[in-house]
């Protein structure tokens, strides 16, 4: 995905503004950046293109859309790795067998990765968005706090229609911006896309190999590291401190190991460099210890259940179990509003959340652990509603 900016854009709120004073000002932002992209060798052929475009209404109500809840980790799983999607990672991996082979021995990135990533981003290719480009980064850049990172993608947009490899009625994505099968934004797209056909030609829009092979290239830039795998779920004593479970906590497998730590399906003591625990759904739902490639796909997309997903949906290709422990399903998330009342109750309890937004982040987290370890409770720093009930009492 490469966006997690898109994370920020969510949550920032609607202002309204008179129209006049919307076009006047999309107009100037129109005319900044024609300036700025013909001093980068941009043809006027393709600036013209701009001059049709106005703000789009569903790209901004999407910017500014406050999500009705927030979707716990399982559910997220659940959607992205179904028989389906799992039938047809199948099909595409032999039907690839000999490219994906290239792709592995020169960039060292596993074919199950490679193929993970473009089933997670676009369904293998039947969801790559229908947003044009250009007006979705115009509609971002021209105001608000994202405009600075609207601007910047708009231009590097322009420079890839100017480099040829996708043609105007070719340029959709995302309504943020991300594009073709494994969703490069425009900035990724220039420093790490790759021909992956051998024809000169960069396009993730519309030939497959070429967004697979950019997704190679991408991982192994960002430092993934061959034949180490992203993951292993394991299990953990009763008496466990969760306080250590937290993905930058890497230690050596023999700390865990005397910690207690086992693995479920397979032997974690070889598992070379540091590794760290992961406990999404706390004491209740599996557990994971987690290499340098699982934190590698961190770098696609920052979100841990998106490289979760990829990983996991990785191995299933090829046979591996769902997980040994099941998921807390029952458990009901807590609700934006809800997870704001629980900052609140925490800090007026001593416990710093960060801001009062809504948004079940890593410093609410962990006020929510040092809350749980202070009282003698099970520290994982999973919030509940009965957690948000006992807050309230």
């Amino acid at each position: 995905m490469l966006r997690a900016f898109v994370i920020c854009l969510a949550f920032l709120p609607l202002v309204a503004v008179p129209a006049a004073a919307n076009e006047r000002a999309f107009k100037a932002f129109i005319n900044e950046i024609k300036q700025a992209a013909t001093k980068d060798g941009v043809d006027k052929k393709h600036l013209d293109a701009l001059d049709s475009l106005t703000p789009d209404p569903e790209v901004q109500r999407l910017a500014a859309r406050q999500p009705e809840y927030v979707k716990p980790i399982w559910a997220y799983l659940t959607h992205m790795v179904t028989d389906e999607r799992l039938r047809l990672g199948r099909i595409e991996l032999e039907a690839r067998q000999t490219f994906l082979e290239g792709l592995e021995q020169k960039y060292g990135v596993p074919r199950g990765i490679l193929i993970a990533i473009w089933g997670v981003e676009t369904n293998y290719g039947s969801n790559k968005g229908s947003f044009s480009v250009l007006r979705s980064l115009a509609t971002l850049g021209y105001e608000g706090k994202r405009a600075d990172f609207g601007r910047q993608q708009l231009l590097y947009a322009l420079r890839i229609l100017q480099s040829g490899d996708v043609a105007l009625e070719d340029f959709k994505g995302s309504w943020a911006g991300a594009m073709g099968h494994t969703q490069f934004i425009p900035t990724t797209y220039a420093d790490y896309a790759a021909d992956g056909t051998g024809d000169g030609i960069r396009d993730i829009w519309t030939e497959p190999r070429d967004a697979i092979a950019s997704a190679a290239y991408y991982l192994k830039r960002m430092g993934w590291q061959r034949d180490l795998i992203w993951g292993v779920e394991v299990s953990v004593p009763d008496d466990f401190d969760f306080a250590e479970a937290r993905i930058k906590n890497a230690k050596p497998v023999a700390y865990w190991l005397g910690k207690g730590v086992k693995g479920t399906q397979a032997e974690i003591g070889d598992l070379p460099g540091e590794v760290s625990l992961f406990a999404p759904a706390g004491l209740r739902g599996p557990v994971f210890l987690l290499t340098k490639n699982f934190r590698v796909l961190l770098r696609y997309n920052t979100a841990p259940a998106y490289a979760l997903a990829v990983g996991h949906l990785s191995q299933r290709f090829s046979g591996a179990a769902p997980f040994t422990r099941d998921w807390p399903n029952a458990d009901r998330p807590l609700l934006p509003d809800e997870i704001a009342e629980l900052q609140r109750r925490l800090r007026r309890a001593g416990y710093d959340t960060g801001d009062v937004d809504g948004v079940l982040g890593r410093q609410t987290i962990a006020a929510v652990r040092d809350y749980q370890k202070d009282r003698g409770l099970a520290a994982d720093g999973y919030a509940t509603p009965g957690l948000l009930h006992v807050l309230a009492r």
